[in-house]
């Protein structure tokens, strides 16, 4: 089908791109690693229950631990070879979680199930569940949720706009594995019942959108280049014009959304019977000496990954795993991907975001550039003084998408994210618990645990709203 252009949505930003370091780099291959550490959290939700103990043999691509409830996801073994360890280990974002560690034996054997023929929708929804497979976008929402909503659809987007600067993995697979992708999507619409599927593209990707015109069942749609054009709630409005609301899932507007790598490891799932135990990222950044686009095993070391592309042309200000935007700054080079490792940047002090925060300006630009029209200043203003309630309150943080637009347009660099997220996690314990929500120190300048300091005037910094804005969310 012809491409045709999205409708535009309010607010976000524009950051340089730089794609241009790994957009020409086609994927290659990692070789696997001697000893992989493999985290039973590799979704959103539950972490998964370990299956296997220590000494045990596994096959590549083997079950070694097994979804616990709905919200999880089975985990594999990215190599063949022995358990030799089941620990807890500290993860890229400091909390502890659960890795069974194993060592390869270069034997090569590989575990699928059988492939599907001419598969119906429950055969697919069966598939998707026991290959463990994930949203790839970055959030890890299990995939067989997504594919059984409570509430009948209509239209399956596919979302390939990829907006979060340097990453370009997306963009390569949508070049090099075109039709595998396109049949994923199919086998996602049949398990979902719907015909209509559309792709996002965002127009600094024209060699993709030309790729997926030649499929009579898939309407490509041009996206602005524009942050966070990703985001699910702002992809579904630009292509299709349904607006989410807050507390609300796609699926209530009639739309599912499903990122194009998740669509290919589908296919893959469907034709091979495949497993997710590997998966497709960029490595970038200017202190790296040879930007790549990676196949890489869950599992493996950042430290392997760099090695691999060459070390670093010179030491790096900030390592990030993940997108620049959403990613995690990283401590060591000992951390270990997942399925949702999407990337690792290596980042000049040019390039990363280095100056000192400095108090609050009152200028607003955070609420201007808000994707979600929140006013980030007064959950930060609140958080500083320990007060989470009225944080999140003021601030309406529930449905911030942490995308992370105000702290990079904020002339103070205050750690913005830092006050949302630690706002939400006072409310999550405080709502999953009868007892008092455990202690959350307030935030100083810094993102520091600091001592109350002076609120800011209730309403100080607030955005005007005369009603004319429009709620693109």
């Amino acid at each position: 089908m012809k491409a045709i252009k999205a409708k535009p949505f309010f607010a976000g930003i524009h950051p340089k791109g730089m794609k241009e370091l790994s957009s020409g780099c086609a994927t290659e291959r990692m070789p696997d690693p001697e000893t992989a550490y493999v985290s039973l959290s590799q979704s959103l939700g539950k972490p998964a229950v370990c299956c296997v103990e220590k000494g045990q043999k596994v096959m590549e691509g083997e079950p070694i631990a097994h979804a616990d409830g709905a919200i999880s996801s089975d985990v594999f073994s990215p190599i063949a070879g022995e358990i030799i360890d089941i620990k807890p280990m500290p993860g890229a974002n400091g909390a502890t979680e659960t890795y069974v560690v194993i060592k390869g034996d270069g034997s090569g054997q590989k575990f699928a199930y059988p492939p599907l023929e001419n598969p119906q929708a429950e055969a697919i929804k069966g598939r998707i569940k026991e290959c463990g497979i994930v949203g790839l976008g970055g959030a890890g929402f299990p995939a067989a949720v997504k594919v059984a909503p409570r509430t009948p659809v209509d239209t399956l987007i596919l979302n390939g706009a990829e907006c979060e600067p340097y990453l370009t993995c997306d963009h390569r697979l949508m070049l090099e594995n075109t039709d595998e992708i396109a049949r994923g999507a199919k086998y996602i619409a049949t398990a979902l019942g719907v015909d209509k599927i559309v792709i996002g593209i965002e127009a600094n990707k024209p060699d993709c959108i030309e790729a997926f015109e030649k499929y009579d069942y898939i309407q490509p749609v041009i996206l602005k280049k524009q942050y966070p054009m990703g985001s699910e709630k702002h992809l579904i409005y630009v292509t299709t014009g349904r607006k989410v609301g807050i507390g609300k899932l796609p699926a209530d507007s009639g739309v599912v959304v499903q990122n194009v790598a998740t669509a290919f490891a589908v296919c893959e799932a469907v034709e091979k019977g495949k497993t997710l135990y590997e998966r497709i990222l960029t490595v970038s950044g200017q202190a790296i000496k040879q930007p790549k686009n990676l196949w890489v095993k869950v599992g493996t070391s950042v430290k392997n990954i760099v090695d691999f592309c060459g070390g670093e042309a010179f030491p790096p200000k900030k390592v990030i795993q993940g997108g620049p935007m959403t990613g995690l700054a990283l401590s060591t080079y000992d951390v270990y991907t997942h399925k949702t490792t999407s990337g690792v940047l290596l980042m000049s002090e040019k390039e990363a975001a280095a100056e000192e925060p400095t108090p609050c300006l009152n200028c607003g630009m955070c609420a201007d550039r808000c994707p979600m029209h929140l006013m980030p200043m007064q959950t930060a203003f609140y958080a500083a003084a320990g007060e989470y309630e009225l944080a999140a309150k003021l601030g309406n943080t529930v449905a911030c998408i942490e995308c992370g637009a105000c702290e990079y347009t904020c002339p103070a660099k205050r750690p913005l994210i830092q006050a949302i997220r630690k706002t939400k996690a006072y409310m999550r314990a405080k709502a999953t618990s009868s007892a008092p929500a455990p202690l959350v120190k307030p935030v100083d300048q810094k993102g520091r645990s600091a001592p109350t300091v002076p609120l800011a005037p209730q309403g100080e910094g607030e955005k005007k709203n005369d009603g004319k804005e429009k709620d693109n969310g």
